[in-house]
This record gives structure tokens, sequence and C-alpha cells, in this order.
């Protein structure tokens, strides 16, 4: 089962995690109607970042990420 970056910090919110479409994602926190209000009187966050992977191989990838992105990919670590 895959694991988006924001795992561990679903889990540390107390988040109910399911299996949705081979991640494990989360689907409640505290109550439909708790998270409901928050979102009405604030904010909410959706995480999608499973919905998407990207894979760049070849031996100019490194360089054609460097291109696209403002980080320093060569910091990146695979995954």
């Amino acid at each position: 089962m895959k694991k988006t970056k924001f795992y561990e910090l679903h889990k540390k919110a107390d988040a109910k995690i399911v299996e949705f479409a081979s991640f494990e994602m989360p689907v409640q926190y505290s109550s439909i109607i708790a998270e409901h209000k928050a979102v009405r009187d604030s904010v909410g966050v959706f995480d999608v970042s499973h919905m998407g992977e990207i894979f760049i191989e070849g031996n100019k990838a490194l360089d054609f990420v460097q291109h696209i992105t403002v980080n320093d990919a060569s910091q990146l670590t695979p995954g």
C-alpha cells in the first residue's frame, strides 16, 4: 500500500485512514459536522498528491527538472 508524503501528518492529526486507489488516505478527522463547520468558518485542505505520479527518466532528467522547478532538484531524494 502506498503512502503520500503527508501520511505521517495525517496520522498525527488522528485521521481515520482508508485504502483509496492503492494509497492509504485520510477519510475523516474529528467528525463530518466538525469538519464541515471548520471549512465553512475557516479553510479546508484536501490532499490530492495521490492523484498523479510523474516519472522522469534519462540522461538529462536532472537537467530537465532543474529547468522546470525553482528548487535545487539535485538535493531531492528518489520517491
